[in-house]
């Protein structure tokens, strides 16, 4: 099975799976941008977290198989170069940080170690672009809750102020890429971005790996667990975390 891509129409914000029904007539961002614009320019992503894709996530951020970042990264490379010809050449790109604490328990950082293996790419397949990896630049300021099973509400509100910025004058005018594994209800993302745009960012765009679907409503596929994000027990959700690993064998490519 390939990896799945996202097909369709798609909100031209943040990358949002759009109805047929509300591309006939005329819109082209998402109900959810319209009403709060996202205070990045655009997310891109590669592909929709399922499937191989799914696998390969958690092969890399829970079994810690180091070796499929070269594979994803390649997807983000692709994922990056959606940007061409709207993004600016020269960015910063800054990883979703890890709070401390998270760090010392997994021991790396998925979103820095993807976006390494995808600039080793881009600047071979797009030398004109000037990208600047900056893993120091955002930091995440406090714990927040696991993601996983929170309503989006929740989410906003859990990631509320969670990022900071540790150098203002290296973001001033710069123009700054995110990068993170999945983007989901943006929650993070905007977060992140709105942390950058209040440092003096120029701009802020947004690239991650895959985009987590809507399954009904407004729940959508969890990130750490195949579970909705609304109306999940944590039984529920207990469950499919543990079944939520994969074997030891590594995601072809």
């Amino acid at each position: 099975m390939e990896f799945p891509l996202q097909t369709g129409p798609v909100c031209l914000r943040c990358g949002s799976a759009l109805a047929s029904r509300s591309t006939s007539a005329g819109a082209v961002q998402c109900r959810e941008c319209r009403m709060a614009p996202p205070p990045f320019i655009r997310a891109a992503s590669y592909g929709i977290y399922q499937g191989r894709m799914r696998e390969a996530i958690h092969a890399l951020k829970y079994d810690r198989l180091h070796g499929v970042s070269n594979g994803l990264g390649r997807m983000l490379a692709e994922a990056i170069a959606q940007l061409a010809g709207e993004a600016p050449e020269e960015m910063l790109v800054v990883p979703v940080p890890l709070h401390a604490s998270k760090y010392a328990q997994r021991g790396f950082n998925q979103s820095r170690s993807l976006a390494r293996a995808a600039l080793r790419i881009l600047r071979k397949s797009h030398p004109a672009w000037r990208l600047t990896l900056a893993s120091r630049t955002l930091l995440r300021q406090r714990a927040t809750e696991s993601q996983a099973g929170l309503t989006p509400r929740q989410r906003r509100i859990n990631v509320r102020g969670a990022f900071a910025v540790s150098d203002p004058v290296r973001v001033a005018a710069q123009n700054v890429l995110i990068i993170d594994d999945i983007l989901t209800t943006g929650a993070t993302a905007r977060a992140a971005a709105r942390a950058l745009v209040e440092a003096g960012a120029a701009s802020v765009w947004v690239a991650t790996l895959a985009r987590a679907q809507r399954v009904g409503g407004n729940a959508f596929f969890d990130t750490e667990e195949d579970t909705p994000l609304a109306g999940a027990s944590p039984e529920a959700e207990s469950h499919a975390a543990s079944s939520s690993t994969i074997g030891p064998a590594m995601p072809a490519f």
